[in-house]
């Protein structure tokens, strides 16, 4: 069970943030779990929300890379709301078995296709070390352009903070 409350209905949220909650359910569809947590803070959730909208449906990365990335950092995270939610939209974007095993069991990815081995250097280094070295930046950038690179990072970045919420509120996946 989470930390804080579910937030489920507009009129849980105090009035001068109603209109939050409504962006919030706009943007997703429906109020669920992850934000109706997050919906303890309606100015943040919102935020965080349109960030991750870009990151997830707007960005030139292409989707199953995205989604290698974003499970690599959910499990470097430890974060099983997110792997939970990911490991199916990756394998939706074509992810294979293979791949999705080498991140859970955070495994040499050397033997996987070219653009996910590079993924998941690229998401570790950054992760683990704190840094990306110059020869997988620059495979990066070559293989996906700088905007994507720039949009790559920002994902990284945002599923881990991510990480952070739903791992410090205890948001687990659904049973």
């Amino acid at each position: 069970m989470a930390r804080l409350r579910e937030i489920e209905n507009r009129g849980q949220v105090p009035f001068e943030e109603r209109e939050l909650f409504d962006k919030v359910e706009e943007l997703r569809g429906r109020v669920g779990l992850p934000y109706s947590v997050f919906l303890n803070h309606p100015p943040l959730a919102v935020l965080k929300l349109q960030l991750g909208s870009y990151v997830r449906f707007n960005s030139t990365v292409p989707k199953d890379i995205a989604e290698v990335v974003i499970c690599t950092a959910a499990r470097l995270y430890e974060c099983e709301f997110e792997l939970f939610a990911h490991t199916r939209a990756a394998r939706n974007a074509g992810v294979d078995e293979a791949s999705l095993n080498v991140i859970l069991e955070q495994a040499d990815s050397t033997e996987l296709e070219e653009g996910y081995d590079l993924a998941i250097t690229f998401t570790r280094q950054l992760l683990v070390q704190h840094r990306i070295e110059d020869s997988v930046y620059e495979a990066a950038v070559s293989k996906w352009g700088e905007r994507s690179v720039l949009e790559l990072i920002a994902t990284i970045g945002y599923y881990v903070m991510s990480a952070c919420w739903m791992n410090a509120l205890e948001i687990q996946p659904p049973q």
